[in-house]
């Protein structure tokens, strides 16, 4: 299996994670996850670990290149490029980063069947393979109150995150986290495709569970770091394969 890179300078480093998110970007548009100018992704900076590259806001996902996304400080300041920040991108994404050291990249968009699932104020059950890698791994943020725009609102939704991979905002959308960008936007790609499995399935009948130890088995199989990181490896040579100019 090819090995999560390493890096011999913060300006090399730098620059992979912003060919990834830019990546990330169209990929979310390819799949449909944009939703007028809802949804962001995120990535923490490798020399100033407070501050975060995003998209700007405004533009389409489809459109993104790497020197249009922006660098945004602790206090919600952009830093680093000449659009404005999305305020519910701020809220929710510096308290994430605050709460998990851990975190490298974020991602939160209103998918179509991801916000359809979270209507339901349910996690997703562990119902296929591809399910288990959210098993006992995804919490659910019970409680939307509108916009989140207050870093307070963010502070909860990081809270009830905890150590999980993922959260489940309720009547709102999805929300993955990772130690690596290209992992937290592999995350959301198979959480929606879950999402939009378990909706199906549900729609047909009465779905079967894997056993619990049979899932908890193939949690450690296809969710961790790495093969959520090596996942992601094909989409981004496709993706640049065919929209070479997102490098830009």
């Amino acid at each position: 299996m090819i090995q999560i890179p390493t890096f011999n300078s913060v300006v090399e480093q730098r620059l992979y994670l912003q060919q990834r998110l830019a990546a990330g970007f169209r990929l979310f548009s390819r799949f449909g996850f944009d939703e007028g100018v809802a949804g962001h992704i995120t990535a923490r900076d490798p020399e100033n670990p407070q501050n975060f590259w995003v998209n700007p806001f405004g533009m389409h996902f489809g459109l993104i290149r790497v020197s249009d996304l922006i660098l945004v400080n602790h206090q919600g300041e952009v830093i680093y490029g000449n659009s404005p920040v999305n305020q519910a991108a701020f809220a929710i994404h510096s308290q994430v980063h605050a709460a998990r050291p851990d975190v490298i990249a974020a991602a939160h968009a209103h998918s179509i069947y991801g916000k359809s699932w979270s209507s339901l104020g349910r996690l997703l059950d562990p119902i296929t393979q591809d399910a288990c890698a959210f098993y006992q791994d995804h919490s659910l943020f019970d409680d939307y109150t509108g916009v989140v725009l207050d870093p307070k609102e963010g502070q909860r939704i990081a809270q009830t995150l905890g150590q999980n991979k993922a959260l489940i905002l309720k009547n709102h959308g999805l929300l993955t986290v990772g130690h690596t960008v290209d992992e937290a936007v592999w995350w959301f790609i198979t959480m929606e495709r879950s999402c939009q499995a378990q909706l199906l399935a549900e729609a047909a009948g009465k779905p079967s569970f894997i056993k619990p130890e049979y899932a908890s088995l193939t949690q450690s199989q296809v969710g961790s770091h790495e093969l959520g990181w090596f996942s992601f490896q094909s989409l981004y040579e496709m993706i640049v394969r065919q929209e070479p100019d997102l490098l830009n």
